[in-house]
């Protein structure tokens, strides 16, 4: 089928210059090909748009209203391609991001103020919370997502990698001793991630690929990593998490950090996740989405700030 509004820029060229070659030379387009679009305008009206004779072309009745109609509607059809266009050159509109809980007010959030301050013309949502959302489907723009990422139709960047430590108060270490092996993680109280299989409250992995696996128990187990962390700190275990959650208790000494006898895992990493990108040869994300993955890649490459200053590991 013809494009609708294709036909209606032919018929408008043609109404308005009186003639089917005139419009085709003006447009580019075949006599034959601006005479197919006409009448496939009219079969799909079921009305007469242009009295034919071989000297003159003239419009109907219905032809005058449907041209007064094409008229008013393809400048709106131009100015709303003109502003979609727009969006993927200059970083503008509502950009709504989505990150965890507590990455996202520690290492996002403080960030937004210097984007808004190169960006202006972007309003930043921030949406924060631990579930997997669906990008497509709750209308987000773009996703921090700190995991190891299976095959999916998603656009996906790293930016940063993720280091795991296990670490403890000197209270604890103090009265429960150091492990030197993963295994001696069995004799000691681990707070456990509930959303995580690989830090949870029953096991804990190790090894690059994930090849050790130790079984952990303590007297807590939560969803948030920052409850963990305030309750390491207070001595009631050892906790297994991201730097990126534990570096300001590293460095002032609230939290030491463990050397054991395996590596902790090594595949996470922190993404920016966006929708699929639309068919065609011109896909490419919106100018304020590419605006803030690489903004977060210049703040997080080549050295995390998280990574900073750390003290070096007890063992």
């Amino acid at each position: 089928m013809l494009d609708r509004v294709t036909g209606m820029e032919v018929f408008a060229r043609v109404a308005g210059m009186g003639s089917f070659s005139a419009a085709a030379r003006a447009l580019g387009l075949s006599q034959t090909m601006v005479t197919k679009h006409v009448a496939a305008l009219e079969e799909r009206l079921g009305v007469r748009l242009l009295h034919r004779t071989t000297r003159r072309l003239s419009l109907t009745e219905a032809g005058r209203s449907f041209l007064d109609s094409c008229l008013r509607l393809l400048p709106e059809i131009e100015e709303a391609e003109r502003a979609v266009s727009a969006d993927r050159l200059e970083p503008r509109g509502l950009l709504r991001l989505n990150a965890p809980v507590s990455f996202g007010t520690r290492h996002v959030a403080p960030l937004l103020a210097a984007f808004g301050r190169l960006h202006p013309r972007v309003t930043v949502e921030l949406g924060l919370n631990d579930r997997l959302v669906d990008l497509v489907e709750e209308g987000w723009d773009l996703a921090i997502r700190i995991r190891r990422l299976g095959d999916s139709s998603l656009v996906a960047r790293r930016l940063a990698p993720v280091r795991m430590i296990v670490c403890g108060a000197p209270s604890y270490l103090e009265a429960r001793g150091i492990p030197a092996r993963v295994e001696e993680l069995r004799r000691h109280a681990c707070l456990g991630y509930t959303l995580s299989e690989a830090v949870g409250a029953e096991r804990w992995v190790f090894g690059t690929r994930g090849e050790v696996s130790v079984p952990v128990g303590g007297s807590l187990r939560a969803n948030n990593g920052d409850a963990l962390r305030e309750a390491a700190i207070a001595g009631q275990g050892l906790i297994y998490q991201p730097v990126f959650l534990l570096d300001e208790a590293l460095r002032d000494g609230r939290l030491v950090g463990i050397a054991l006898d395996h590596l902790p895992m090594g595949w996470l990493g922190i993404h920016a996740v966006q929708p699929p990108l639309p068919a065609g040869a011109g896909r490419q994300a919106p100018a304020k989405t590419r605006a803030m993955v690489d903004f977060l890649a210049r703040a997080w490459v080549p050295e995390p700030p998280w990574e900073r200053n750390l003290p070096p590991i007890v063992d």
